[in-house]
Protein backbone atom coordinates (compact mmCIF):
# COMPACT_ATOMS: atom_id res chain seq x y z
CA UNK A 1 0.00 0.00 0.00
CA UNK A 2 1.58 3.25 -1.15
CA UNK A 3 1.00 6.44 0.80
CA UNK A 4 2.77 9.76 1.19
CA UNK A 5 3.29 9.98 -2.56
CA UNK A 6 4.63 13.23 -3.91
CA UNK A 7 2.05 14.84 -6.22
CA UNK A 8 3.10 14.76 -9.88
CA UNK A 9 1.22 16.82 -12.47
CA UNK A 10 -0.68 14.64 -14.99
CA UNK A 11 -0.09 11.50 -12.88
CA UNK A 12 -3.17 9.36 -12.24
CA UNK A 13 -3.95 8.09 -8.73
CA UNK A 14 -6.61 5.97 -7.08
CA UNK A 15 -8.09 6.35 -3.60
CA UNK A 16 -7.51 3.03 -1.87
CA UNK A 17 -10.55 3.44 0.36
CA UNK A 18 -13.00 4.86 -2.22
CA UNK A 19 -11.62 3.50 -5.48
CA UNK A 20 -12.05 6.89 -7.15
CA UNK A 21 -9.57 7.78 -9.89
CA UNK A 22 -8.11 11.25 -10.31
CA UNK A 23 -5.11 13.06 -11.69
CA UNK A 24 -3.08 16.01 -10.46
CA UNK A 25 -3.67 19.18 -12.48
CA UNK A 26 -1.52 21.62 -10.50
CA UNK A 27 0.93 21.81 -7.62
CA UNK A 28 1.52 25.16 -5.93
CA UNK A 29 4.55 24.80 -3.70
CA UNK A 30 4.32 28.43 -2.52
CA UNK A 31 0.76 27.95 -1.26
CA UNK A 32 1.38 24.27 -0.37
CA UNK A 33 -1.64 23.07 -2.34
CA UNK A 34 -2.39 20.29 -4.81
CA UNK A 35 -5.24 20.58 -7.31
CA UNK A 36 -6.77 17.38 -8.63
CA UNK A 37 -9.48 16.49 -11.10
CA UNK A 38 -11.56 13.39 -10.51
CA UNK A 39 -12.46 11.08 -13.39
CA UNK A 40 -16.02 12.45 -13.35
CA UNK A 41 -14.69 15.99 -13.87
CA UNK A 42 -14.97 17.37 -10.32
CA UNK A 43 -12.05 19.56 -9.27
CA UNK A 44 -10.72 19.56 -5.74
CA UNK A 45 -7.83 21.21 -3.90
CA UNK A 46 -5.85 19.79 -0.98
CA UNK A 47 -3.26 21.38 1.25
CA UNK A 48 -0.03 19.44 1.90
CA UNK A 49 -1.29 17.89 5.15
CA UNK A 50 -4.47 16.63 3.47
CA UNK A 51 -2.58 15.33 0.43
CA UNK A 52 -0.01 13.38 2.41
CA UNK A 53 -2.81 11.97 4.59
CA UNK A 54 -4.59 10.44 1.59
CA UNK A 55 -4.53 6.68 1.14
CA UNK A 56 -3.71 6.57 -2.57
CA UNK A 57 -1.64 4.71 -5.14
CA UNK A 58 -0.38 5.63 -8.58
CA UNK A 59 -2.18 4.01 -11.49
CA UNK A 60 -1.87 3.91 -15.24
CA UNK A 61 -3.83 6.46 -17.23
CA UNK A 62 -7.28 4.97 -17.88
CA UNK A 63 -7.85 3.66 -21.40
CA UNK A 64 -10.71 6.13 -21.81
CA UNK A 65 -9.21 9.07 -19.97
CA UNK A 66 -11.65 11.57 -21.49
CA UNK A 67 -14.06 11.31 -18.55
CA UNK A 68 -12.86 14.49 -16.83
CA UNK A 69 -12.26 16.42 -20.04
CA UNK A 70 -14.95 18.69 -21.41
CA UNK A 71 -15.26 19.60 -25.08
CA UNK A 72 -12.84 17.10 -26.57
CA UNK A 73 -13.13 16.00 -30.15
CA UNK A 74 -12.43 12.39 -31.12
CA UNK A 75 -9.74 13.64 -33.52
CA UNK A 76 -7.89 15.14 -30.54
CA UNK A 77 -7.44 11.75 -28.90
CA UNK A 78 -4.69 10.62 -31.23
CA UNK A 79 -6.58 7.52 -32.28
CA UNK A 80 -5.94 6.42 -35.83
CA UNK A 81 -9.02 4.29 -36.15
CA UNK A 82 -9.04 2.23 -39.29
CA UNK A 83 -10.43 -1.11 -40.28
CA UNK A 84 -7.22 -1.94 -42.12
CA UNK A 85 -4.84 -4.61 -40.93
CA UNK A 86 -1.10 -4.83 -41.40
CA UNK A 87 -1.63 -7.24 -44.30
CA UNK A 88 -3.86 -4.68 -46.04
CA UNK A 89 -1.01 -2.19 -46.10
CA UNK A 90 1.29 -4.73 -47.74
CA UNK A 91 -1.07 -5.49 -50.64
CA UNK A 92 -0.69 -3.48 -53.86
CA UNK A 93 -3.25 -0.82 -54.67
CA UNK A 94 -6.04 -2.31 -56.75
CA UNK A 95 -6.93 -0.05 -59.62
CA UNK A 96 -9.68 -0.82 -62.15
CA UNK A 97 -8.37 -3.08 -64.90
CA UNK A 98 -8.55 -1.48 -68.36
CA UNK A 99 -10.48 -4.47 -69.75
CA UNK A 100 -13.21 -4.07 -67.11
CA UNK A 101 -13.58 -0.38 -67.90
CA UNK A 102 -13.84 -1.10 -71.65
CA UNK A 103 -16.48 -3.82 -71.07
CA UNK A 104 -18.55 -1.46 -68.94
CA UNK A 105 -18.32 1.28 -71.58
CA UNK A 106 -19.32 -1.17 -74.36
CA UNK A 107 -22.27 -2.32 -72.26
CA UNK A 108 -23.47 1.26 -71.83
CA UNK A 109 -23.15 1.97 -75.58
CA UNK A 110 -25.15 -1.18 -76.43
CA UNK A 111 -27.97 -0.02 -74.15
CA UNK A 112 -28.09 3.38 -75.85
CA UNK A 113 -28.37 1.84 -79.38
CA UNK A 114 -31.38 -0.27 -78.45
Amino acid sequence: MQMNLKPIIDQWYRHLDKGQRFFVTAVDEDANTVEIQHFDGDIEEYDWNEWFGLKIETIEQPEDWTGPVDDIERDDLGYSETDMTEEDWAEPLKEPVAEQVEEEEEGEEGEKEE
